[in-house]
């Protein structure tokens, strides 16, 4: 079992590090929040996880791969919400409207919205398409059939959780010590328009990804 753990410790860490939509998200919400905007989002898009677990064991993955129309629309949903938040990124950026940061003490700014935050991070990442399908092709390289498949998934989706949240929330601390440059209306913008630029075009291509 220590192995088997190693062994998925070495592609779910890989696949956290890796810049993608989920980092993107959690930098846009940091620059907007401070910290607690971006952990309260990380917990979300974390929570998720465990959403591609269940669906995994229970075989709805494998109904959603196989057929089409199903998986196209949860395609267009997911690229659908990218899509909005690239555009309230840019509408932002172009407005040059105020990202708040952490007040005085490290309480959360005015403006932070934990609903508003683990709704945005949770969707992120249940509505990815890509998600379910590599959730779909790993996780039963690990799981013992002669176990209760949902129990493992749900484990193995819980060390996933373990290492993003680390890794996310990190990422997080990063970007608010860097909270000083944030208040500069330049650099706020032009950080606005580029998370906002990337995540449109990602929601765009994966509408158009066949």
């Amino acid at each position: 079992m220590q192995i088997t753990i190693w062994a998925y410790l070495i592609p779910i860490t890989l696949l956290t590090i890796t810049p993608g939509v989920d980092t993107l998200l959690i930098i846009r919400n940091t620059s907007r929040g401070g910290w607690w905007d971006g952990a309260v989002s990380s917990l979300g898009v974390c929570s998720g996880l465990f959403v591609h677990a269940i669906v995994s064991a229970l075989g709805i993955s494998l109904i959603l791969l196989q057929s089409a129309w199903a998986f196209n629309a949860l395609k267009l949903g997911g690229a659908g919400y990218l899509c909005w938040l690239g555009v309230v990124s840019l509408r932002s950026a172009l407005r040059g409207g105020a990202v708040p940061g952490l007040a005085n003490g490290g309480q959360p700014p005015r403006a932070f919205s934990a609903v508003r935050s683990f709704l945005e991070g949770f969707l992120s990442n249940v509505l990815n398409p890509k998600a379910i399908v590599f959730y779909m092709a790993l996780l039963p390289q690990f799981v013992d059939p002669a176990g209760s498949a949902l129990r493992q998934s749900l484990f193995l989706a819980g060390v996933h959780f373990t290492v993003a949240m680390a890794w996310q929330c990190l990422l997080a601390a990063m970007v608010g010590r860097a909270s000083h440059l944030l208040k500069r209306s330049g650099i706020r913008r032009a950080l606005s328009g580029v998370t906002g630029a990337i995540i449109l075009t990602l929601g765009i291509r994966l509408a158009i990804d066949r």
